[in-house]
């Protein structure tokens, strides 16, 4: 039975890797087909001739790579905020009882009920009161507020996982509350750090429609505006550029996370050590 089990297992991998790999694999290859092999509705995964050219005409057109500049910037620090902030609100959120953990937990819950669509006009309104309207400083305070529930819900969980007593050993040895959660919470709260870095950068990296109704200026779009630029006035696509420009805005995002995943399996092992 042994013997029969361990192939289903690894066929069913198989099927799940390629089911969720395959529309990547369908857009590298749209993005090296010919418009008219497009337009024909072809569904073979090879192209018939590779037109490389796809990319050199999504790299030239429309200002691609300086929004991709400002996506980067963006997501890097409001990641970076989202973080910093939510890293001891968190620990508040897990750790105290009473009135102070209601109000963090109902704001939590009460700000993920109202639609984007409800909030964008009042956050227009603040940003041009306060001068950040069509900014990037403006977009990377939204989307810092924008992450900053789901970041505290994922990581006050973490926190909530390390037990109490590591942090009673360490003020008995004559530690302050500072250097307890410096040395020993924190390290613990690697692997929920990094895994919340990873949503908050690709959630900021591929924002639409706040980006869509804060920035006007073409010198702060970001890369998900530039690429809707790929469609004409009248609806006309450019399927080749858009799809190559889809795929390089997937690579940073792919990076990010190859990058982040050493520091993943690395705090993994260290909590498992320290605890």
């Amino acid at each position: 039975m042994r013997a029969l089990t361990r192939p289903a297992r690894y066929l069913a991998l198989a099927a799940y890797l390629f089911f969720l790999g395959f529309p990547l694999l369908w857009l590298i290859s749209a993005s090296v087909k010919s418009s008219a092999e497009l337009n024909s509705l072809s569904v073979s995964l090879l192209p018939d001739q590779w037109h490389w050219e796809n990319y050199t005409q999504a790299l030239e057109r429309q200002g691609i790579v300086r929004s991709a500049g400002n996506s980067l910037v963006v997501a890097l620090v409001s990641t970076a905020l989202v973080i910093v902030i939510a890293l001891p609100a968190s620990y508040v959120l897990a750790r105290m009882r009473g009135k102070v953990r209601l109000a963090g937990i109902s704001w939590i819950l009460v700000s993920q009920v109202f639609p984007v669509v409800l909030v964008i006009l009042p956050l227009f309104l603040i940003l041009r009161t306060l001068g950040l309207a069509d900014s990037l400083t403006g977009l990377t305070l939204v989307h810092t507020t924008y992450m900053l529930p789901f970041a505290l819900w994922m990581l006050q969980g973490y926190v909530s996982a390390v037990p109490v007593e590591l942090e009673e050993a360490g003020a008995m040895d004559g530690a302050s509350r500072f250097t307890v959660l410096r040395t020993i919470v924190f390290p613990l709260l690697a692997p929920g750090i990094v895994a919340t870095a990873m949503f908050g950068f690709v959630a900021s990296w591929n924002e639409f429609f706040f980006a869509l109704v804060l920035l006007q200026s073409p010198e702060n779009y970001t890369l998900p505006i530039t690429l809707k630029m790929f469609v004409g006035g009248e609806g006309k696509v450019a399927l080749g550029p858009l799809a190559a420009g889809a795929v390089l805005a997937a690579i940073p995002s792919i990076v990010f996370f190859s990058l982040l995943r050493r520091k993943l399996t690395s705090g993994l092992m260290a909590g498992a050590v320290k605890g």
